[in-house]
């Protein structure tokens, strides 16, 4: 059965993974180097790493069921689920282990609603979700690490630290919204019981500091573009996963 879709015409590949064709090369290779293609014993598998990493993108950016998408690709429907579950790991994002001294990170929590309900549960927006972390780095607007998911109904002051966000980026300056106040995250100035109004110093700061952290919601605007992330149809650590690579190719559009 030939497929429609394959990374051997460089045209497929923008549309569905936001790279061009010389970053996804790129993004192969490491896989490659990562040990993503290993020679093994057994029936090979019907797709070169190349359309592999292409199909979970495509998965992912367009949420269309595995039934729907995998003859695009010319293969079974069982076939397109072993791809999506062997890649989607090796796609995600590895969390940065050092940071610079004067570095200041972003923090914020994002919703992405989840069919699976053993781990996602109703939250504000009234559907099963799960709570994401997301820490990015002020500067570069690179997403440098992502929290485990926890479930919706989890508020960002306990997300942060039950997700190991907190943990991954150590001492590191992070900067959040109102929801982190008391965590050690730094947040906005407010008003103090018997206090009218703050100093104007203090709406300045504020005014800064809003301007600043929209960073982290441009990101989750882009990453939001991935249609999977506005309902996930993945079970288990699928969202996890799918969070992670989606972040790793957010990182690789920007790095340019």
């Amino acid at each position: 059965m030939a497929g429609v879709i394959t990374a051997s015409e460089p045209s497929w590949i923008a549309p569905f993974t936001g790279l061009s064709p010389r970053q996804f090369g790129r993004l192969v290779r490491a896989l490659r180097h990562e040990g993503a293609d290993p020679v093994r014993k057994g029936r090979p598998w019907a797709l070169p790493l190349e359309d592999r990493v292409l199909l979970v993108a495509a998965y992912w950016r367009t949420n269309l069921t595995l039934r729907q998408l995998a003859p695009l690709f010319g293969v079974s429907k069982s076939a397109a689920d072993r791809v999506v579950d062997h890649i989607g790991p090796l796609l995600a994002l590895a969390p940065r282990k050092r940071f610079r001294k004067d570095a200041v990170l972003i923090v914020d929590g994002t919703l992405v609603p989840t069919r699976d309900h053993a781990v996602a549960e109703r939250s504000k927006n009234y559907r099963y979700s799960t709570n994401h972390q997301v820490v990015i780095d002020a500067d570069t607007r690179l997403v440098v690490a992502v929290g485990r998911p926890v479930t919706g109904n989890r508020n960002d002051c306990k997300a942060w630290g039950l997700s190991g966000a907190e943990a991954a980026v150590g001492k590191t300056r992070v900067i959040g919204d109102g929801g982190y106040r008391g965590t050690g995250v730094l947040v906005p100035h407010r008003r103090e019981r018997g206090q009218d109004e703050l100093p104007d110093w203090k709406h300045r700061h504020n005014a800064d500091f809003r301007r600043v952290r929209a960073r982290v919601e441009h990101v989750f605007a882009r990453m939001k573009a991935w249609k999977i992330l506005r309902d996930c149809r993945l079970k288990g650590d699928g969202v996890h996963f799918a969070m992670l690579g989606i972040a790793r190719l957010h990182n690789l559009v920007l790095a340019g």
